[in-house]
Order: C-alpha cells, then structure tokens, then sequence
C-alpha cells in the first residue's frame, strides 16, 4: 500500500456528499496496491496511509482561496499572522518556492463547491496549496491528525520510535527514506514517491515527496509535496521538482507556526 495515495481520496470524501467517496479518486490504484502488497505491511502502513491526506471532518471553515508570495523578510508580527493561510505559510518559506496559493482538491479534481469542500482543521496551517513557478503549478498538502483520529484509522496512536523506512514482508522499500530523531522525541520521516500510476478519474499525479512526523503525544503531521497533477481539474504542467525540498519541509513541520494554538 503505498503511504499517502489514499490521502486525495479521503480529501475529497471530506467533500460530505456519497459522490465524493475516498475510492471514487483513486479506486484503481487501491484495487493495484492491493494486489501487488502483502497484508503483513498493512500495520505499518495504516500509520501513515490512513491518515495521509486525509480532509478533516466537513463544516469547518475554509476561505477562498489567497495568493501570496514567499519572502525572505522577516517574520509577520502577532498581528499579521491573522491574515490568511496562505500568507502566513508564504511568510515562512524563501521566495524562490514561487507565488502560493490556497485551493481545494476536491473543487479542481472532483468538481466540488466550495460548500461542498468546507473542512475543520486542527493545525493553524493545515490545507491544499498550489505553488506556481516556472509556468508549473506544484501542491502542498499539509494535515495534522490528533491522537484520538490516528488511534481511530490505524488502531493505535502515532509512534515516534517506530522505524518507516524499514521494510516489512512484501512491502517495497520507500526510496530515499530519511529517519531523523528529533531531541525533542518526535521522528520525522521523508521518502520519494513516484506516483506512476493513473486513477479511475482521469487524474495522474506527477512525483512527491512525502513526510510524516510522529509526535510522542500520539498525533502526527502529514505532508505531501507533489509536483502537481495532470489531467481533469489541472492548474498548469507539473514542475520539474517538488516545491518544498526535504530541508524545507522539516523546517515547516517542526517550526511552531504549523502548531495549534493554547
């Protein structure tokens, strides 16, 4: 199974209506990663796969949609950190990551309103971004779980000392996997996924990189930085690397910025 293509799926089941079901995205790759995988990797991989790209519940609020540009000034004061998601993710990354937007998955590939695609997240930052540049449009998929919503898909809350990139039965190695232990008793784990494969809905995703940071409360943080999408609901060609490096996502997920406040 591979760790984060059910996470689009779940995004738009988050649309809150049957026709925006999590297989009805990516249904064929499913029916593949099943065929091809052992039932013996399923525990490992739930710990990210469940949850991966996973929408919060409907009915929370979502904006529409921002456009920013990243700078490499200063950080926002108290107050300038009101504004939108996307400015304030922007106001954390270089300039060269291009012009940053919020978007919706569920609008651009499944056709959802933006009623439809009202989500409740948890972190401050969580949410869909297309970064353009070069002509390209790249996504940031950024969603934090709580120990209570891990525990609910996977059985068991996120474990900081267990090992992703290690492989388990006829589960395929993740490539290029990095472990990094963090002092502060978090792990961060980040592979490349090639996404070679097309869903039921016209839609193939172009390479990622993928990363998931188990927090020793129990919760966990999921990224997903995709060189973007063509086909049904595209915003442009994919870009020729993912928009955020391996260093820039670290620096995102541990940063505090991306934390719930209080």
């Amino acid at each position: 199974m591979n760790d984060v293509r059910e996470l689009l799926g779940r995004a738009v089941e988050g649309a809150g209506k049957p026709a925006f079901s999590a297989g009805a995205v990516y249904a064929k790759a499913a029916r593949i990663r099943r065929r091809r995988r052992a039932a013996a990797s399923a525990a490992v991989i739930a710990v990210v796969a469940a949850g991966a790209f996973t929408l919060p519940r409907a009915g929370g609020d979502e904006g529409p949609a921002h456009t920013s540009v990243a700078s490499d000034g200063p950080s926002p004061s108290p107050s300038a950190s009101t504004a939108d998601r996307a400015g304030r993710l922007a106001a954390l990354l270089p300039p060269d990551v291009g012009e940053i937007e919020e978007v919706s998955l569920a609008v651009l590939i499944k056709n959802a309103t933006p009623e439809q695609a009202r989500t409740d997240y948890l972190g401050p930052l969580d949410g869909h971004y297309a970064f353009r540049k070069g002509g390209g449009v790249g996504y940031l998929v950024l969603v934090l779980e709580d120990r209570e919503a891990v525990e609910r898909k996977t059985g068991r809350p996120a474990d900081p000392d267990e090992d992703l990139c290690v492989r388990v039965g006829q589960e395929p190695t993740r490539t290029d996997c990095e472990r990094e232990a963090l002092p502060d008793g978090r792990t961060l784990t980040t592979w490349h996924d090639s996404m070679d494969y097309s869903g039921d809905d016209n839609v193939r995703w172009g390479p990622e990189l993928v990363g998931r940071l188990a927090q020793s409360d129990g919760s966990q943080f999921l990224v997903r930085s995709s060189t973007g999408f063509e086909g049904s609901g595209t915003q442009g060609p994919l870009l020729s690397e993912p928009p955020l490096s391996r260093q820039q996502l670290k620096k995102l997920l541990t940063g505090p910025e991306v934390l719930p406040k209080g």
